[in-house]
């Protein structure tokens, strides 16, 4: 028998890069007796990992981080686990994001500008199966809505890119170098060539430019 005045926590796994900011959105989260934060991930390959482990029931992602961005994560996680709600964080209301966001199986959208108000909010509603956008992103959704923009797409070319292909994808468009590739994820750079080609004999591009066009239009990096 549980002790009266005891209940269950929303179990909370927070996936930011930077440090301070990672550290104030626990911060926020930690002052709800409701939510407990079981881990902090600082890529998204951490992410995918403490999931994995933690068993969290909300994953509050930041969509721009390092090695593996939050939608490509979010994606993964989602693969392995269908049942944990993921809650994407962005500086940006741009439709391409939210949009791909809720393709790949994220329940929830927020602006970080709405994140000491709202962020507690949003995980509940995501812990009871409900979906939670910031207040400035619901006309976008509900404008795409209307407009049909939001539909589940068909299987594109991206889908059949492996997770490692994924990887090399998304430092391509952060700009890495081939031996930076390497060294970051401890592979040869050889291997980076052959998925570089890989990646351009899927996705039908040519050059490096093209692939960096491609990885801002599906969301994986953010331009600047």
């Amino acid at each position: 028998m549980a002790a009266i005045g005891t209940e269950k926590k929303i179990r909370v796994l927070l996936a930011e890069d930077h440090t301070l900011v990672r550290q104030g959105f626990r911060r926020i989260l930690e002052d709800d007796p409701k939510v407990s934060v079981v881990g902090e991930a600082r890529t998204g390959l951490e992410a995918i990992e403490q999931c994995k482990t933690l068993k969290p029931e909300v994953v509050v992602m930041d969509l721009s981080m390092p090695d593996l961005g939050g939608l490509e994560a979010t994606a993964e996680i989602l693969k392995a686990d269908p049942e944990v709600k993921i809650l994407i964080l962005s500086m940006y209301s741009n439709e391409a994001y939210i949009r791909k966001a809720f393709e790949l199986g994220a329940k929830g959208y927020m602006l970080k500008n709405a994140i000491e108000l709202d962020l507690n909010r949003a995980v509940k509603a995501l812990a009871e199966g409900e979906a939670y956008f910031s207040p400035a992103i619901s006309h976008i959704v509900l404008e795409s809505m209307k407009t049909g923009s939001f539909r589940e797409s068909a299987q594109e070319p991206y889908d059949r890119l492996t997770l490692r292909e994924k990887e090399v994808l998304q430092l391509i468009a952060q700009g890495k170098s081939n031996k930076e590739i390497a060294v970051l994820l401890n592979i040869s750079v050889n291997t980076v060539a052959v998925h570089r080609a890989r990646l351009m004999e899927t996705l039908g591009l040519h050059r490096t430019a093209e692939l960096v066009l491609y990885a801002v239009r599906k969301g994986l990096v953010q331009a600047e």
